[in-house]
């Protein structure tokens, strides 16, 4: 949803891949949102990607290297057979979290030429346009991949994402609130909610958002980080940092606070937040979705 350093950005949409772990000051709050999506994030399997993929495995591939030996897997039977679905869904799911963003579209483009009604295909290339900063394309596709009879959250949270990227926060905040209807409390929908109502401004209900999320006890780091950031923004730094130390080293958080204290001073510091400032940057990002999708194939 943000994408940015003090400023409250709206992130490219990440996908649902497990969260990298923090390392540098200078990258130390990679703030998420939802959802999913909702997409630091290492691997961007992309909203609504299933934890299973096919031949029973029980988790998605973690690290680079796990990923990269995902890529090569499915590569090579996507080669053998661009028309196969699954090897089209799986292999841009893999080059997604490599940021092979370009090379992921072209495979799920060409997928969705031969599988036009497979929705989850549909999803999948809906969030990768977005990850290519097609986002006008991303809108109308997501809104595609799933019908009013059958809405689903992830693809809900994934349009809620693309529309903050748009700039459209009032429209994205219904998308999460049609979201929250259909999965009651789930974290990375209140994630990306709540840096929403950052971006609109609304700090305290943005607070308020992100500690449910928090609270919901299946949060990653990045959804404390998004909250870290929501207090920088209030001016509440030892509470920030406090929170900040749960997932980086002690200098590593004070480097963080030091940064949040330097940009909030800034008089434009808002105008940074939309479109992204100087570095070390301070990034919100969408937490992703990991419950598999029932459409996916899981066999």
């Amino acid at each position: 949803m943000f994408s940015s350093h003090l400023s409250l950005p709206v992130p490219p949409l990440e996908a649902l891949a497990p969260p990298r772990r923090l390392s540098r000051p200078t990258l130390a709050l990679s703030l998420c949102l939802a959802g999913l999506v909702l997409a630091g994030c290492q691997g961007r399997g992309g909203l609504g990607d299933v934890t299973g993929s096919i031949g029973g495995s029980a988790t998605q591939p973690r690290s680079a290297s796990d990923w990269q030996a995902e890529s090569d897997r499915w590569g090579k039977r996507y080669e053998a057979n661009p028309k196969d679905r699954d090897a089209a869904f799986y292999y841009a799911r893999a080059l997604r979290s490599l940021d092979q963003n370009a090379q992921a579209l072209a495979v799920l483009q060409s997928a969705v030429l031969t599988h036009g009604n497979d929705r989850a295909l549909l999803g999948a290339y809906g969030r990768s346009l977005a990850d290519n900063g097609r986002l006008k394309e991303a809108d109308e596709v997501l809104s595609r991949a799933h019908s009013p009879e059958r809405p689903d959250w992830r693809i809900l949270s994934a349009q809620g994402t693309v529309a903050d990227q748009l700039g459209e926060h009032a429209r994205a905040q219904q998308i999460y609130q049609a979201a929250l209807k259909i999965a009651p409390g789930e974290p990375t929908i209140l994630s990306n909610l709540g840096l929403s109502l950052a971006l609109s401004r609304q700090l305290p209900e943005a607070e308020r958002v992100l500690r449910e999320a928090v609270a919901a006890g299946r949060s990653d780091p990045r959804v404390r980080q998004n909250l870290v950031l929501v207090l920088g923004l209030q001016g509440r730094f030892g509470e920030a940092e406090t929170l900040a130390r749960q997932d980086q080293s002690p200098a590593e958080a004070a480097a963080t606070i030091a940064y949040l204290k330097r940009s909030v001073s800034q008089p434009n510091s808002w105008e940074m937040l939309k479109t992204g400032g100087a570095k070390p940057r301070v990034k919100a990002t969408p937490v992703q979705a990991r419950a598999p999708e029932p459409s996916e194939p899981q066999g």
